[in-house]
């Protein structure tokens, strides 16, 4: 995550998107809700006495897990230029390469057009990330003051 890669030089930064707090407790709630049900009817559908373990067992695993990543995850931030979106660890992807960009569980996910999928996500509003991305895209954003 370390990575920051530079401007080129005339290139003007638009917009950042950085990892919310709350969209990152929220995204780890659901996983566990949805991972403890899952657990219990296991759990029922093998006939274990004690079906209650599986969803304990989820939460906390899924609260540990959400303890130990997030500053990581809390710490990306895309930066959306008028030539391309560069993202955690050096990612970048040119404006003219990107063929979708759309709301995907939460997240923002960008699709080039040979292919290669990446996720924006924890984003406070990523509908609003979306329609950034896409005018800067159609050439339609301007540079941040």
């Amino acid at each position: 995550m370390g990575v920051t890669v530079p401007l080129a030089e005339g290139e003007r930064l638009l917009d950042e998107f950085r990892a919310d707090r709350m969209a990152y407790v929220k995204s780890h709630l659901i996983m566990a809700v949805l991972g403890g049900a899952v657990a219990g009817l296991v759990l029922v559908w093998m006939g274990n006495p004690d079906p209650w373990i599986g969803p304990v067992a989820a939460i906390l695993a899924l609260g540990a897990r959400g303890w130990y990543l997030a500053s990581e995850a809390l710490a990306a931030v895309w930066r959306l230029t008028d030539r391309r979106l560069i993202g955690p660890g050096g990612r970048q992807i040119g404006l003219a390469e990107m063929e979708t960009v759309r709301p995907f569980f939460g997240d923002v996910q960008v699709v080039t057009r040979s292919g290669d999928k990446h996720l924006l996500k924890y984003l406070a509003d990523p509908a609003d990330a979306v329609a950034r991305i896409t005018d800067a895209k159609n050439g339609k954003r301007k540079p941040r003051r």
